[in-house]
């Protein structure tokens, strides 16, 4: 045990008696090396802490997630995260569906960047096939990830502020969202539930002058981004509840399995699109934004940096994408043929249903594989299982958030109550994704 843990114990219980802090202090040191007895147990029941259901309705966790919390006055001893409230069971799923009615589902995990979960599942399934998509969709994907990557952290920034008693910058971020929404429903047909990605491809191109519109809101968005960091990267108030909290050093971040702007704010410069390039990230020029505290501040700040960045590359995307070409593998196992080759030619019209009607579907060879994308919160892995069927014999998902929510326990022992709102904030947790 460290001799920083030994003096956030003290800390907690300043405030029982002399012989209750003894036993209280003594069972707690037991507890953090596994160990407990009859005597330590009683004294604890004695002591002078409460119990607090934070959650699953509270306005802070922006969906079903609980917390319970032991506190000792307002200081948090213990908390126990409890995920399970919205269990969509969308893994199970996976082993009912073919592999791209599957695609729907995943708009449900996290719902703030239904396309990262789309683009996610459809590159994994393409690795399993051993085939890439043709360069003009990867360049679409990487565009449609990097503007979900931004409306995600809007999002995020906007609620926490809010959460924190900083009501305009939410104004100012979901004005935002809403533009890059506007975007999606232009280009998939759906504002929140994509289901853009095909496996082998898209559903389907970018419709004519959408280039020049994704650009227009790059440029507009860029002044947006000055005022956000003006309103919050200098406020006392948002610093003095920020800073200092939620801590986590860089080897127990990675001990734990923290990824995305959490582990990167703790000074570890890991990025899937930097090492282990996908779609067409190689090609792009960009920085991976690192900190050094690990506190909440620095993931405020790493997620700020990171939707600069993001713009960047959707710039550098639309500059040398192809300007035509197609967007599906030209392979009728794996891709719907075009509507003129299916009411034109018997062959179009079999390749057609051998790809929709139930018992049929993609030409999938037996065999697994696991695969991961830099999602907005962190590592998005999926593994499936394929028995050469039509749909997967098993899906299994990493979503960040289920990871991250574990950690509440060790980010927010020894804090104030008021920390947890800050620190599950900083770790945008979508239950969505949680339960699976």
């Amino acid at each position: 045990m460290s001799v920083e843990n030994l003096e956030q114990i003290e800390s907690v219980f300043a405030s029982t008696s002399d012989e209750l802090k003894t036993k209280v202090k003594d069972r707690q040191k037991k507890r953090l090396i596994g160990e407990d007895d009859e005597e330590s147990i009683q004294a604890w029941q004695k002591s002078d802490t409460m119990v607090l259901n934070f959650g699953p309705q509270h306005p802070a966790t922006h969906g079903t997630l609980r917390m319970v919390m032991e506190l000792s006055g307002e200081t948090i001893v213990k908390l126990d995260p409890s995920p399970g409230y919205l269990h969509t069971g969308f893994e199970k799923l996976g082993e009912n569906y073919t592999f791209n009615q599957f695609i729907a589902v995943t708009d449900r995990m996290n719902y703030l960047s239904p396309l990262s979960n789309n683009i996610g599942f459809a590159e994994a399934a393409e690795r399993l096939l051993g085939i890439d998509v043709p360069l003009r969709a990867q360049y679409i994907r990487v565009i449609q990830a990097e503007l979900s990557r931004i409306a995600d952290h809007l999002v995020s920034i906007g609620t926490h502020a809010l959460d924190l008693g900083a009501f305009t910058v939410f104004l100012y971020a979901f004005r935002q969202r809403e533009f890059i929404y506007d975007l999606f429903e232009i280009s998939t047909g759906s504002r929140l539930t994509t289901s853009y990605t095909r496996i082998g491809g898209l559903f389907r191109d970018f419709p004519e002058g959408h280039e020049q519109q994704i650009k227009g809101w790059c440029d507009q968005f860029r002044i947006v981004f000055d005022q956000i960091e003006g309103l919050l990267n200098h406020n006392k108030i948002f610093q003095d509840r920020t800073q200092n909290v939620g801590k986590i050093d860089a080897k127990t971040a990675i001990n734990m399995g923290l990824t995305g702007p959490g582990l990167r704010a703790c000074g570890i410069d890991y990025d899937i699109r930097k090492d282990e390039p996908y779609l067409v990230y190689d090609r792009l020029d960009f920085v991976v934004p690192v900190g050094n505290e690990g506190d909440v501040f620095e993931r405020y700040l790493v997620r700020m940096e990171e939707m600069k960045q993001s713009c960047n590359m959707i710039e550098q995307c639309l500059r040398d994408m192809p300007k035509d070409g197609p967007v599906n593998v030209d392979d009728h196992t794996i891709s719907l043929p075009n509507k003129s080759r299916v009411y034109g030619s018997i062959e179009g019209l079999i390749h057609h249903f051998k790809i929709i009607m139930d018992q049929h579907g993609i030409d999938m060879p037996k065999g697994e594989v696991y695969h991961a994308t830099e999602a907005p919160n962190g590592e998005l892995g999926w593994y499936i299982i394929s028995d050469g069927k039509g749909v997967p014999y098993k899906v299994h998902v990493r979503p960040p958030s289920f990871v991250h929510f574990s950690m509440m326990p060790y980010l927010c022992q020894g804090g104030l109550v008021g920390d947890a709102v800050a620190v599950l904030g900083s770790l945008n947790v979508i239950a969505g994704e949680c339960d699976r």
